[in-house]
């Protein structure tokens, strides 16, 4: 029997220590993750905070195909948080890396651990230019075509590194 592999997107943000740095190094940690392979790589984003303090992020989104169910794949990215020290003092503090699945597949999920698509995406420009960078087509779950929800994010400064 062949397993089916899930295409899902993953946001990374960082902006405490060397936040570029980070966010290298875990799509590397990305890269190793056991029955996934790493398909698509956006550029790296600097973006200022939202609805925070404190510097500002290096962002980007990443393309996966996994046999991970989404459970565990959020378990997965969780273990590589930690290993770079990432503390949840309080929402939106800052951080030395925060990684988010953004879609799993077309799956709608809401867990008490999970929500996907993420609740914020479209409000994201952090989100949203690396995503369509990396598939401008791609549809959100019960949202329509991420490309239209562009517009409302123009006034959110991005600038790609």
């Amino acid at each position: 029997m062949i397993e089916v592999k899930t295409s899902c997107y993953i946001g990374l943000g960082s902006n405490l220590g060397d936040a570029r740095d980070n966010v290298e190094r875990a799509i590397a940690m990305l890269r190793q993750l056991a029955d996934t392979e790493l398909t698509g790589q956006s550029s790296l984003f600097r973006t200022a905070p939202i609805d925070a303090d404190g510097d500002a992020y290096i962002n980007a989104v990443v393309r996966i195909e996994t046999r991970m169910t989404a459970t565990t794949l959020l378990r997965a990215i969780q273990s590589i948080e930690q290993r770079f020290g990432r503390e949840r003092p309080y929402p939106n503090a800052p951080r030395t890396l925060d990684l988010d699945i953004l879609l799993y597949g077309q799956q709608t999920i809401a867990s008490e651990s999970l929500t996907v698509p993420h609740p914020r995406m479209t409000q994201r420009a952090f989100v949203l230019i690396p995503l369509l960078q990396i598939d401008p087509f791609v549809t959100i779950p019960g949202c329509g075509p991420a490309h239209a929800f562009v517009p409302s994010v123009a006034d959110q400064a991005i600038q790609k590194i």
